[in-house]
């Protein structure tokens, strides 16, 4: 049975639905599609994944049963082992590191730099003479004689001349009290409240300070390239005068560059020493100090014993590894990759010092393998090291596939 014509009105409905489902598609073509197809993806953030952190045990030290003695490194606040007494105590020609330093404040030098000319005069042939009768180390000077700043400081430290010393603070400051005003004036600014001076050549025993005082003077001379660079030679030829001959009897020895040696009845026998020691292909620069010994034979040694000691204590840590893995992205499409270091790192670190890490990551979207995802930081003492994080694999562009079929992950 033929079916019955379609009504005009049936018609019309047909061609709307065709029409408006023609349109829908076109507009699901012309918008919907490039949306997709067009659209960022989400960004993947980063899962941190805790760093493994190794820490070595702090090392037996064995430091001298008379005076007092400390020994602390560079990079390392306070002090990595003390005994004996913390209080000030003589610390004899000590003091002329001091005086080295201070005068230095006052005129520079450059690390080359021999300085300007100093005239001896009559005032000087006047502290040699007195500094003499006291029983002091002297050097010979002359009236007229005219040496380098950087000659006259050569002598007061390797050779402990106690007039060269009262005639570089005189020359610098005006007069031997306006020396002593201007270094107490520095120890207190910087920080050294168990430490002050009477004089410029540590003969008077009111000339104190403290082992930790003493450490962190030592750091500040070593930092210093005029100072470090006269107290670590064995001699030094100055033209018109002769050869000085460095006093500290530890230099060279196990890699001991350095301070100062001290003697006086108050504080017997002193040193102030510097030494450097590699790990893990890095310098490790330790200072220390001892006070009252019975004999400079007698702390020589103890000094290379704790020396080995304290070297021991010094291990290699790994803190990042190839491939090690700080973070972690996965994406909604299945895409994963690792925040990974760029370069391997090894440091020395003192046994018993923690050891921390920061983890800074961003979130990534489409990025190739070994983009820079940010950074991880380890802090230990006074360091810290940074190494930057890169992906280890790529994060591709999930397809047109699964855009479409996943417009909420999009939107």
């Amino acid at each position: 049975m033929p079916s019955a014509p379609l009504t005009r009105k049936q018609v019309y409905r047909r061609r709307r639905i065709v029409v408006f489902g023609g349109l829908a598609l076109v507009l699901a073509t012309v918008f919907y599609l490039p949306i997709t197809l067009l659209a960022p993806v989400q960004a993947a953030p980063p899962a941190v994944q805790a760093a493994p952190l190794p820490q070595a045990a702090a090392p037996p030290v064995t430091l001298p049963g008379y005076g007092a003695a400390a020994v602390g490194a560079v990079g390392y606040p306070g002090l990595l082992a003390s005994s004996g007494s913390s209080d000030p105590l003589p610390i004899a020609s000590i003091t002329k590191v001091v005086t080295a330093l201070v005068v230095l404040s006052a005129k520079p030098l450059g690390p080359d730099d021999p300085g300007p000319g100093i005239t001896f005069g009559e005032a000087d042939l006047g502290f040699y003479d007195r500094l003499l009768s006291e029983g002091g180390v002297v050097a010979d000077v002359a009236s007229g004689q005219v040496m380098t700043q950087r000659n006259v400081m050569e002598v007061m430290l390797l050779e402990s001349a106690n007039n060269y010393a009262e005639s570089l603070a005189s020359w610098a400051f005006g007069s031997l009290d306006a020396y002593v005003g201007a270094a107490n004036a520095w120890l207190s600014e910087h920080g050294f409240a168990q430490t002050g001076v009477v004089d410029a050549t540590g003969m008077s025993p009111s000339n104190l300070s403290s082992v930790s005082d003493l450490v962190a003077l030592g750091k500040l001379a070593i930092a210093d390239p005029v100072v470090s660079a006269i107290v670590s030679r064995a001699s030094i030829d100055i033209p018109g005068y002769g050869t000085v001959e460095n006093r500290n009897e530890l230099l060279g020895v196990d890699g001991i560059d350095g301070i100062k040696t001290g003697t006086l009845d108050e504080s017997g026998a002193c040193l102030l020493f510097a030494q450097d020691h590699v790990v893990a292909g890095e310098t490790i620069t330790l200072v220390g100090v001892v006070l009252g010994g019975p004999d400079h034979d007698t702390i020589n040694g103890a000094i290379r014993q704790l020396l080995v000691e304290v070297d021991a204590g010094f291990s290699p840590v790994t803190l990042t590894a190839d491939g090690q893995v700080f973070a972690t992205y996965t994406t909604d499409w299945g895409d994963a990759a690792a925040a990974v270091p760029t370069e391997s790192v090894t440091v020395a670190v003192w046994g018993g010092a923690p050891v921390s890490a920061a983890v800074d990551v961003r979130p990534v979207t489409l990025a190739e393998a070994g983009t820079d995802v940010g950074t991880v930081t380890f802090s230990f003492a006074e360091r810290t090291v940074t190494v930057p994080l890169a992906l280890d694999a790529t994060i591709d562009d999930p397809g047109a596939w699964w855009r479409l079929t996943n417009p909420a992950e999009l939107f």
